[in-house]
């Protein structure tokens, strides 16, 4: 590899629903990872990529900052840690309609010795831009940030200004993963999130922080264009399957309906697909049911 090409990774960090999953869907042109307004979206960190003739980016799309509450909170820590302590460039994200800045953003920040870009996220819904600027004014005063970009992951303003910063921070090195690849996610891992947002979308406040996806099937029929998949939402509570399931099976119906239509797009063929539901008591803090679940090794 010559030195004009230049590659590295890209931790995207900020506190739950500032919009990291729909930024990191904007800067690839896809969908790789799914997006809610309720927080712990993202408990994985899901690495999209960016390939042209000059560079490659690899995104990780990071757990937000958040306070543990059980192992499962941990684990997501201990992601957003290892995520940045080996990035070559941070992006940190706040929601300009909301965010403060805190002492557990902050510190996060703190822990970095790569370059860091601050994004203030949601700029197309502010009317009074003069805002934006007390907003960039007010985290300069907290942190040297080698850039400072008003974007907006939604409509697209500013994303391919943060590529172009983006690249000019990037060390020279090797291709890491083949040109059409946008993702390093199993198969398996997208459709089992996929099922989690539609239930995310669709359920209660409370419910969707209780709840995980198994996929315990997934096979392509021989000579068809149609693969089999069969998966277990997992809660905590009698309560929650009951409204999951939903009066006569309608909610389970409707999570199912939402999520094979995305998994068709996802994998380019029909899908059948099978939902169960079953209770698991403080899964999020039972080290054997987090391994069984793949956030644990």
């Amino acid at each position: 590899m010559t030195q004009s090409f230049k590659s590295g990774f890209v931790a995207i960090i900020g506190s739950p629903s500032v919009g990291k999953s729909t930024l990191l869907n904007s800067l690839i042109g896809e969908k790789v990872a799914i997006t809610s307004i309720k927080p712990q979206t993202t408990r994985n960190a899901i690495n999209g990529i960016i390939t042209t003739d000059e560079y490659q980016i690899i995104f990780v799309d990071t757990p937000g900052v958040n306070k543990t509450k059980n192992k499962l909170g941990k684990i997501m820590d201990k992601s957003i840690n290892d995520s940045i302590s080996g990035t070559d460039v941070v992006l940190a994200v706040i929601d300009v309609l909301r965010d403060e800045p805190n002492d557990l953003f902050l510190g996060k920040l703190n822990k970095v010795e790569a370059p860091v870009i601050l994004l203030l996220n949601k700029i197309d819904r502010i009317k009074d831009k003069s805002k934006i600027l007390k907003i960039i004014e007010e985290y300069k005063k907290l942190y040297n940030f080698n850039e400072i970009i008003p974007v907006s992951a939604r409509t697209g303003e500013g994303i391919d200004l943060v590529k172009e910063t983006v690249v000019k921070m990037l060390p020279y090195g090797p291709k890491y993963y083949p040109e059409d690849i946008i993702t390093d996610s199993p198969e398996r891992s997208i459709v089992a999130e996929i099922i989690r947002e539609k239930a995310l979308e669709l359920l209660d406040d409370e419910i969707p922080h209780g709840i995980a996806i198994e996929v315990e099937k997934m096979k392509k029929r021989v000579g068809r264009e149609i693969t089999d998949i069969g998966a277990t939402i997992y809660c905590e509570k009698d309560s929650h399957k009951a409204i999951i399931i939903g009066k006569g099976g309608s909610m389970l119906k409707n999570i199912g309906s939402r999520a094979r239509g995305s998994i068709e797009e996802f994998l380019g063929m029909k899908v059948f697909l099978e939902l169960w539901v079953k209770v698991r008591p403080g899964w999020r803090d039972d080290e054997a049911e987090l391994r069984k679940l793949k956030f644990m090794e």
